[in-house]
């Protein structure tokens, strides 16, 4: 029998292990991608605001559900949900609009505040919150979320602004075990579309109030709204603090239709809603009735003080940002693009926009030089100036 020459037998012995190393690599690298063969890879969970659609009778509703960026579906963790209702203004077919006013724009500024899943249904044009059918709509949006991501039904709110407020106080008087806190800003239950609605002012309210019971309840309204009048709120915590539930109501002055975004930009009306469980409400009455001005009480600065403010102040590129200058009594601020403001302190070195914004202010302070600077942060963000030398 014909031997193999040494040389061959020498490259074969060479090339075995070779041969063998590239047999097991693939089967390794297989099991580090997705351990057993024929497994796909684990796909990160989608966050955010997210597309979902239900029909019902025939027709396709669409709406959002909000995921917090941390959730996991897979973690085990049971997450908060919310069900809001939003108002006349964002009616539609494309289930976007509901996420542009309200409750979503104050998570998008602030999503650290908010660790809740969030669905948003949308009541399509031509219909309204009251009507049976949307109220079902909104039901099965939530119910179907709350299926698909595992939510706490422990910790399942309500919230609603304007026509949303009055399908929100529906909701909660049809389903009063359902919630563990509820939220309405500028709602009622005396309906603008239906005016006859207020022949039953003498009962009406008190029918609410004994449905919802000892769920606790935060009402937020302007003072000045034309479009569902502040009256609608009171005659509500009224009947609530009459039957011995738990309420509060907050009226902020001078605010129109809007108060919303000022309810909602608050830190703690999040807290609030996690400080409730549904099967954890307490049974003693509460009633608390705020009413929450627009701006702090202006104190009075002398005029040399207020002088001392006054000068060029410049960014950090250099550019020029604004000049203060004292008229009067009061403290003015030109901006760069030629507007006036005027300003009022708060304190020594705190000011305020009387005219303007309820959030926005401007500090002024000095380093250990003497050197002059002056601070404008609101709720988004913060420049600092330095005074002109």
């Amino acid at each position: 029998m014909p031997t193999m020459p040494i040389r061959l037998v020498m490259k074969l012995s060479l090339l075995l292990p070779v041969l063998l190393l590239l047999t097991i690599l693939p089967a390794r690298a297989s099991n580090a991608s997705g351990g057993k063969r024929g497994r796909a890879p684990v796909q990160a969970q989608e966050t955010g605001f997210l597309n979902r659609s239900l029909e019902q009778h025939g027709v396709t509703y669409r709406y959002q559900v909000y995921l917090p960026e941390e959730y996991r579906k897979d973690d085990g963790k049971q997450w908060p949900v919310i069900l809001f209702l939003h108002g006349r203004g964002e009616r539609g077919s494309e289930g976007m609009w509901q996420t542009q006013v309200g409750l979503p724009e104050a998570v998008r500024d602030h999503p650290e505040r908010w660790p809740f899943v969030i669905v948003m249904p949308q009541c399509p044009l031509g219909s309204f919150w009251t009507d049976p059918k949307m109220l079902q709509m909104a039901m099965e949006s939530l119910d179907r979320e709350v299926t698909e991501f595992h939510l706490d039904q422990e910790r399942t709110y309500l919230v609603g602004l304007s026509m949303g407020g009055y399908g929100a106080w529906e909701l909660a008087k049809n389903h009063p075990h359902r919630w563990a806190a509820i939220s309405i800003a500028a709602g009622g239950i005396f309906w603008s579309y239906e005016p006859e609605r207020w022949q039953q002012a003498a009962t009406l309210p008190a029918e609410y109030a004994r449905a919802v019971g000892k769920t606790p309840m935060w009402l937020f309204h302007g003072s000045e709204d034309p479009v569902v009048h502040a009256k609608q709120s009171e005659i509500m915590y009224e009947a609530v603090k009459a039957q011995g539930g738990r309420i509060r109501l907050w009226i902020y002055q001078s605010l129109k239709h809007d108060c919303w975004s000022r309810a909602y930009n608050d830190p703690e009306v999040p807290r609030w809603l996690l400080n409730h469980r549904r099967s954890y409400k307490l049974e003693t009455a509460f009633a608390e009735r705020q009413i929450v001005p627009l701006h702090p009480v202006a104190i009075k600065l002398p005029p040399s003080t207020l002088d001392g403010f006054s000068g060029e102040y410049r960014d950090s590129t250099g550019r020029p940002a604004a000049w203060f200058f004292r008229q009067g009594e009061m403290l003015y601020e030109k901006t760069a693009q030629g507007e006036i403001y005027a300003m009022a302190p708060e304190s020594p070195t705190v000011f305020f926009y009387p005219n303007g914004s309820t959030i926005g202010r401007l500090t002024f302070e000095r380093d250990r030089t003497g050197a002059l600077s002056a601070t404008y942060h609101d709720d988004r963000h913060e420049e600092r100036w330095e005074r002109k030398k």
